[in-house]
């Protein structure tokens, strides 16, 4: 595998475990928390951030927004345990995809349904960005909006 590949997959992989510690610190309850009511619940924050690593990729490869939509409304995720068995896995299904990549396919650009056109290179990239984006977030949640710091390493 690429080493740059190898590298943004153990920042991705930092990024999962340091997730997975914070709803470990969760109970089944705190999922129903809505710090603004017309945003995301933490436990819709949760499913949402658990299928990043495989949404990501299936936009990179072309899906539609018909794809995404039903490729979204087929995961359902309602506890915490269901959470941390799918960003798992889908963490796992992103590493075997990587180590699948040659240099040219690295190199292949892609297009989002939205216009987007990045390398699959630069999608790997932002599957980490988006993946800390949304953990900041759910850490910035607990913290400041219900006083429940985590006590969890954001970084190595």
């Amino acid at each position: 595998m690429n080493v740059y590949c190898r590298s943004t997959l153990h920042q991705i992989e930092v990024a999962v475990k340091s997730i997975i510690e914070m709803v470990e610190e969760l109970k089944e309850e705190d999922l129903l928390m809505r710090p603004t009511p017309s945003k995301h619940s933490i436990g819709e924050l949760l499913s949402h951030i658990s299928l990043i690593c495989m949404a990501d990729d299936l936009i990179a490869g072309g899906a539609s927004q018909e794809e995404m939509d039903s490729f979204y409304y087929s995961k359902s995720m309602d506890t915490l345990d269901e959470i941390r068995k799918e960003l798992r896995e889908n963490f796992h299904y992103l590493k075997e995809r990587v180590a699948a990549w040659t240099e040219a396919m690295l190199m292949e650009e892609t297009t989002s349904y939205w216009g987007v056109t990045y390398t699959r290179f630069e999608w790997l990239v932002e599957i980490a960005a988006h993946l800390y984006h949304h953990r900041g977030q759910l850490h910035s949640m607990l913290v400041h909006c219900y006083a429940k710091d985590p006590q969890v390493p954001m970084f190595e």
